[in-house]
């Protein structure tokens, strides 16, 4: 059916409330997705929460403007039939504004109470509500093929167990090879990072590269189903030119700088700042840093206080270096009661200690889980910042446009008078700076209670662990666009983080307490998103309007 359009610049009052709800929309997506991006970053102290944010500000919006896809699906992954709306494109704007609503707000209220959704199934469920509202069953795609909703629930086990799988063996050949011996563990970590950082680089520069929609390359699936046949189109020997110069820089950046830096840092001991490692050939030799072992002792115990004393009675290997802290530690001076207010409940993570934060249910992980070397550790926190980075700025290349592209299909209609024939609308600049900036928001302002409950409340994290369930979420997102598999980056990292548990202690070292709650998020996803959109689409359309009087009954 041909597209029936409607009078340019009309419903500007849902344009307007699809504009502030889209950025809720990105506000729960930096809250949620981002924040777990760098959750095992910040659980482990790899990064400081400040840290983390500015790291983010510059990955998630270069990401989005720099190398973000000119297009987005304004249909997500064909759930709803558009042939349906063609003769209403009026009502096709009203579904994408309710759609927003419900999922924004199905979001922003799973952080709240320490859920951790999927905001891509929120969206789509929510597009299943409306469209089941406004045409019945049949607008909506139920089927796996054709990604339909089955497809998106079977991402619900599919994506954390493999996960689980992938990060747990990372992490347990990183015991096999780094930690088995604990006398030469520094030595061994040392001369692993090289390959460590070759194998993470080439990865994510694999995933950006094939994977950011600016080159004449690509990955395609046969028939965009699962089960069909993966192929890699267009310039190859172009773009593996582009992955295998990035990956050789990282390999002598690692052979040249690191090794020596690591070497004079941690073995020499020497009063090293981490930006010397970009030219440490000409630093001349730096006196002894007598505070090291507490320095890094201090860092790679996230739990050492929860009243200014030691947490966790866990077996301790080969840490030299214990240090007592005071129980009457000084309190600081507090500033106005307004100030103190805005900052505890605005700038709760600039300002808190997130890793060390403890529910009553996490309190025994600790206690079934074991530490290694500070030192050793300390190599892995480079590779964490690393891995939390490129995920963020794939994230931002791929994801930034996906969560705008409601607003973008509503901005289309509202500024030609209809939606384009291809189902995909044109996302201008200015609309993925507007997504960018409100996922950084969230992520600084909200971040910090999705970073709490899967850092260290679901089990215990350092940086060697973090690296792990970061690496095996990035390489169950790349396995999975070859698959054609559903994966959320949001169950992704909890798989991830349930197996490097699993693999680091037992079953006692998970929060399973935590998990099923998590968990809960992705089952009520579904009928929640979609019923709220659905019944919000539903009272929108079928209510009394002042522009048309109801007709007389005969």
């Amino acid at each position: 059916m041909a597209i029936v359009p409607i009078e340019v610049h009309a419903y500007t009052g849902i344009f307007v409330v699809t504009l502030l709800f889209a950025f809720l929309d990105g506000y729960s997506i930096g809250a949620n997705d981002v924040a777990n991006s760098f959750a095992t970053s910040v659980g482990s102290r790899s990064l400081t929460y400040t840290q983390a944010v500015c790291i983010a500000l510059f990955t998630e919006f270069g990401g989005a403007i720099l190398l973000g896809a000119s297009n987005t699906g304004t249909i997500k992954d064909n759930i709803v039939k558009s042939s349906y709306f063609s003769a209403r494109q009026d009502l096709l704007m009203t579904a994408f504004m309710c759609a927003l609503i419900a999922s924004s707000l199905w979001i922003m209220g799973c952080i709240r109470i320490g859920m951790h959704p999927s905001t891509t199934h929120s969206i789509v469920c929510a597009l299943v509500g409306v469209g089941v509202a406004a045409y019945g069953w049949d607008a909506v795609n139920w089927g796996w093929n054709g990604r339909g909703v089955a497809y998106v629930v079977s991402g619900w086990v599919l994506a954390p167990a493999l996960a689980a799988i992938l990060a747990g063996t990372i992490y347990g050949l990183t015991r096999l090879i780094v930690f088995s011996n604990p006398e030469h563990s520094l030595y061994r970590g040392i001369y692993a990072i090289p390959v460590y950082f070759t194998l993470t680089g080439f990865i994510v520069s694999f995933f950006v590269v094939m994977k950011n929609g600016r080159g004449d390359w690509g990955i395609a699936v046969g028939g965009n189903n699962p089960g069909g046949a993966v192929t890699l189109t267009g310039d190859l020997g172009k773009a593996f030119t582009i992955i295998g110069s990035m990956t050789g820089v990282i390999f002598l950046f690692c052979m040249l700088f690191a090794v020596p830096f690591f070497t004079r840092r941690l073995i020499k001991e020497e009063d090293l700042k981490w930006y010397h490692i970009f030219y440490i050939w000409v630093v001349p030799t730096q006196a002894r840093d007598e505070r090291l072992a507490i320095t890094l002792n201090q860092a790679m115990t996230p739990h050492l206080t929860l009243e200014g004393i030691q947490a966790t009675d866990a077996p301790i290997l080969d840490r030299k270096y214990a240090v007592e802290f005071p129980a009457d530690a000084v309190e600081a001076p507090k500033g106005h009661p307004a100030w103190e207010k805005f900052k505890n409940v605005a700038l709760k993570g600039f300002y808190h200690d997130i890793s060390k934060d403890q529910y009553e249910s996490a309190k025994h992980l600790h206690e079934n889980v074991q530490f290694y070397d500070n030192k050793t550790e300390y190599l892995f926190s480079f590779l964490q910042v690393m891995t939390a980075s490129f995920a963020s700025f794939s994230h931002g290349s791929n994801d930034v446009a996906n969560s705008v592209g409601p607003f973008a299909g509503v901005y289309s209609i509202w500024s030609t008078g209809q939606l384009a024939s291809s189902a995909k609308a044109p996302v201008p600049t200015w609309m993925l700076a507007f997504g960018g900036i409100a996922i950084n928001f969230g992520l600084a302002f909200y971040g910090y209670n999705i970073m709490r409950n899967l850092g260290n409340n679901l089990t215990y994290h350092s940086p060697s662990r973090g690296f792990a369930m970061e690496l095996g979420a990035a390489l169950t997102v790349i396995t999975a666009a070859f698959l054609a598999l559903p994966v959320s980056t949001s169950q992704c990292i909890v798989g991830a983080t349930l197996g490097v548990g699993l693999v680091g202690g037992s079953t006692k070292a998970i929060n399973w307490k935590m998990f099923g709650w998590i968990f809960l998020s992705w089952i009520l996803t579904l009928p929640v998103a979609s019923i709220s959109a659905g019944c919000l689409f539903w009272l929108l359309t079928h209510t009394p309007s002042f522009t048309s009087a109801p007709v007389t009954p005969k």
